[in-house]
């Protein structure tokens, strides 16, 4: 009897590979059903070999789909069908829908701390389907980013320098013919993205681009009188309120720490005590401080000051100099 369990699940193994294998016959090197043409394309087009150790490629992941749908498991799996042995890490997927201004902001910061040859994909992308350009851009730190021609790349361009940009219109590089004009993420960046970090020549992808979409940033003023910026944004899900005032800019009003701050807030009038940390306060008490990002902030010691205060973006913030 335990002969024929052993043979038993031996076949059962020798069934599950054999699927797996058709399976991957089945799908071609850019995931999707193809009866001819792939193994052209995937010769043209093979990746480079790893280095024995090395580890496996980084695909960093951030959009505003949310966490009530499938899409970016789709995503995932598109990926995955490309090329199985990539890494693929999240930023976020609740980036404020339509929101490029803050899917902007996140990537900017997240990217300092990732290494050369990273490849960053984000879709925030309420164009979707337009005439606005899927691109590649590759910036001088060595850093690759798939994302729209909507700005997104704006800071981190500004920041790093960009090397060169191309289009993505290779239908080799895309998840098939049939290109859905409302899930670009799943036909059009994901599949990219996934042959970036399998190792493919980028070049490949589509025509240079010379020249991109830029966003104007929110920059606040400073004056004879004070300072004068917008709320760009919520720390969530704590409910804390960012601006985009720079800590720099905020010293230069000449407060010191433990100052008590006069805050204007959409014309209402406020009253913030300068702190370092959140426990400077007591519970339930206000802070003004400037965040781990360098930008001054205002909260509420463990309470939610944006749905307590009533404050949420672009709400318009002044902050006078120390008389």
């Amino acid at each position: 009897m335990a002969g024929a369990l052993r043979s038993s699940a031996r076949r059962r193994r020798r069934i599950a590979r054999g699927l797996a294998a058709l399976a991957l016959v089945a799908l071609g090197p850019a995931g999707r059903l193809s009866a001819q043409g792939d193994s052209g394309r995937a010769a043209a087009s093979a990746p480079a070999a790893r280095a024995p150790g090395a580890r496996p490629p980084t695909i960093v992941f951030m959009t505003d789909f949310g966490a009530a749908n499938d899409a970016a498991a789709i995503c995932r799996a598109v990926i995955v069908g490309i090329a199985p042995d990539i890494r693929i890490m999240d930023v976020t997927h609740q980036v404020t829908p339509f929101s490029i201004e803050e899917g902007a902001r996140f990537l900017e910061s997240v990217t300092t701390y990732y290494p050369a040859g990273t490849v960053f994909l984000v879709v925030i992308d309420p164009g979707v389907g337009t005439a606005r350009k899927a691109l590649i851009v590759r910036t001088k730190p060595g850093q690759l980013f798939v994302l729209p021609d909507n700005g997104l790349i704006t800071p981190v361009a500004d920041r790093d320098g960009i090397e060169a940009a191309r289009e993505i219109t290779n239908p080799a590089w895309m998840i098939g013919d049939r290109i859905s004009s409302t899930f670009h993420g799943r036909d059009v960046f994901s599949p990219a993205a996934a042959h970036l970090a399998a190792g493919e020549d980028w070049t490949q992808a589509g025509p240079v681009v010379p020249e991109l979409v830029r966003l104007t940033p929110r920059v606040a003023t400073l004056g004879p009188h004070g300072i004068r910026g917008e709320v760009i944004g919520l720390d969530d899900p704590y409910g804390n309120v960012i601006t985009d005032i720079r800590g720099e800019d905020f010293k230069r009003l000449g407060y010191a720490l433990r100052d008590r701050v006069p805050v204007l807030i959409d014309g209402r009038r406020f009253t913030f005590p300068f702190a370092t940390t959140f426990m400077d306060v007591a519970v339930g008490r206000p802070l003004l401080y400037v965040d781990s990002r360098g930008r001054v902030a205002l909260a509420l010691n463990q309470r939610d000051i944006s749905r307590i205060y009533g404050i949420r973006p672009p709400a318009v913030v002044a902050i006078p100099r120390k008389r």
